[in-house]
């Protein structure tokens, strides 16, 4: 069985014998199977009318439990984002109706953006078909190595964090 990252290794190492591939081959499918996977996400998450976007906002919002709520500065330091990114995002579902902002009673300066009913609704729906289709993307894999693999991936994304 050989991929494309396969191909690209023998001509690498054929031009350069002395370095070590492992590593490229690793980082190389890395990059690749996220690259796939992306827009077979984002299809899924058009269908429910959200982008992956707004998708990880109400996602955020809903996981964290009940009343279903998070300042902005929780929700773009959980998803990488800057301030200005995360205040677009929430204007966009809270014109669409899928959040709220009110004062926060413990910062007079604050703000907290709850999840609405409608927001509530749309975003089970979408993650279930999120997760089923998730499920769909990894079943060349057995259910055991995609637990070696998220442990693998675990592993290496905790090696990051401690750097």
């Amino acid at each position: 069985m050989q991929d494309r990252i396969d191909k690209i290794l023998v001509q690498w190492k054929r031009e350069r014998p002395d370095l070590q591939l492992r590593a490229m081959g690793l980082v190389g499918r890395i990059q690749r199977a996220a690259a796939a996977l992306r827009p077979r996400l984002d299809e899924t998450h058009a269908e429910s009318g959200l982008g992956g976007d707004t998708f990880d906002v109400l996602a955020s919002l809903r996981r964290s439990g009940s009343p279903y709520e998070l300042t902005p500065t929780q929700l773009y330091r959980e998803m990488m984002l800057t301030s200005g990114a995360m205040t677009n995002r929430i204007d966009r579902l809270e014109e669409a109706g899928y959040v709220s902002r009110r004062p926060d009673p413990n910062d007079r300066r604050g703000t907290l953006v709850r999840l609405s009913a409608k927001g509530k609704a749309l975003i089970d729906s979408a993650a279930t078909k999120h997760v089923a289709n998730e499920e769909r993307q990894l079943a060349a894999l057995t259910a055991r190595e995609q637990q070696q693999l998220n442990e693998l991936l675990c592993k290496l994304l905790l090696g990051f964090e401690d750097v």
